[in-house]
């Protein structure tokens, strides 16, 4: 089967962003009368969505759903997908709205996938606002779970922007995520990063000016500290690059758009690997010049899910069918 993210059938943009809205409002609206705690098991197959807009949607009316497809604790890895994936989803966001896209299509292709929500209250739409090391220790028992639900040995993250970047990189370092000294026992095999907040998130010259003036504090007590954290020359930033940006025996993969508007300028988003680590650092336009995808659409551009499925099976990497993503939209 081919694991090539697929698009509904041919009709115009505006028709098919509107007819996914108004399908995501409804699921949206069927899960609004579920309890939190059943955003913990499997949800009904449905098709995946393909507009950020939409997505965001339904997890604005439901914040604790899990997207399609994630979070089924009876799964077990396959011969073919032996590592489950977690999903770590961007900042001010959550998991559905981030990977309501994605993680049917892993689910299709037979990955076990989870997705949690983190950095954030119950009930609360915008996550992955507290400390980055907070969260990061969230993640680290997420991924214990993870792996005695499954009985696998280790996991395959991919995250996007602080879920890609500084929060599983803290993981990997300081909370277990990996074994330096035996890799063999690391926890994590691969970190793939879409638009990964890697080395500070300059927000096109807004986190530089509230950085040069002294506002980032002030600037957390309403966004939350992980926007501080993830500003040029912070703690968590300086603390992270000072032994390097790798851990011994992990895959990373960044997946960057030259047009992204948050994490700024966009090299920041790269890495430059260190002793027993590989490094592959990706610009969408390289590949696909007419992809049009930002910091926020990155996630819903099939040219980015393709390179997402090509790093976590290089073995049946498929050459990319470069389509038009749009800002906001993807494509």
């Amino acid at each position: 089967m081919s694991r090539r993210p697929v698009r509904p059938a041919p009709r115009s943009r505006l028709t098919t962003w509107l007819a996914t809205v108004g399908a995501a409002t409804a699921l949206a609206l069927g899960l609004a009368g579920t309890s939190a705690a059943a955003a913990d098991g499997p949800n009904p197959p449905v098709w995946p969505t393909t507009s950020g807009p939409a997505a965001v949607i339904g997890g604005l009316v439901h914040p604790d759903a899990s997207p399609p497809g994630a979070n089924d604790w009876q799964c077990k890895p396959t011969a073919a997908h032996p590592r489950p994936v977690v999903l770590l989803h961007a900042t001010w966001t959550n998991a559905y709205t981030n990977w309501a896209g994605l993680s049917p299509l892993l689910k299709r292709d037979g990955y076990c996938v989870f997705a949690p929500n983190y950095g954030g209250q119950p009930g609360v739409p915008f996550k992955g606002t507290q400390h980055i090391p907070d969260s990061a220790r969230e993640i680290a028992r997420y991924v214990d779970r993870v792996l005695k639900a499954t009985g696998a040995r280790q996991v395959d993250l991919v995250g996007h922007s602080q879920g890609g970047g500084l929060m599983p990189r803290w993981y990997l370092r300081f909370e277990g995520g990996t074994d330096p000294a035996k890799p063999a026992r690391n926890k994590v095999r691969r970190l793939i990063g879409l638009a990964p907040s890697n080395h500070g998130a300059g927000a096109s010259g807004l986190g530089d000016l509230s950085t040069a003036l002294g506002l980032n504090p002030t600037m957390s007590l309403v966004m939350g500290q992980a926007y501080a954290d993830q500003m040029p020359g912070s703690r968590v930033n300086t603390t992270l690059d000072r032994d390097g940006d790798t851990q011994p025996g992990v895959d990373y993969t960044t997946i960057v758009t030259r047009l992204d508007e948050v994490v700024t300028p966009y090299p920041n988003q790269f890495l430059k690997a260190g002793p027993g680590a590989r490094v592959r650092n990706i610009l969408l336009q390289e590949i696909c010049p007419q992809d049009l995808s930002e910091h926020l659409s990155i996630a819903y551009d099939s040219n980015a899910l393709q390179l997402v499925f090509n790093a976590l099976d290089p073995a049946h990497a498929e050459p990319v069918n470069c389509r038009l993503s749009l800002p906001l939209l993807g494509g």
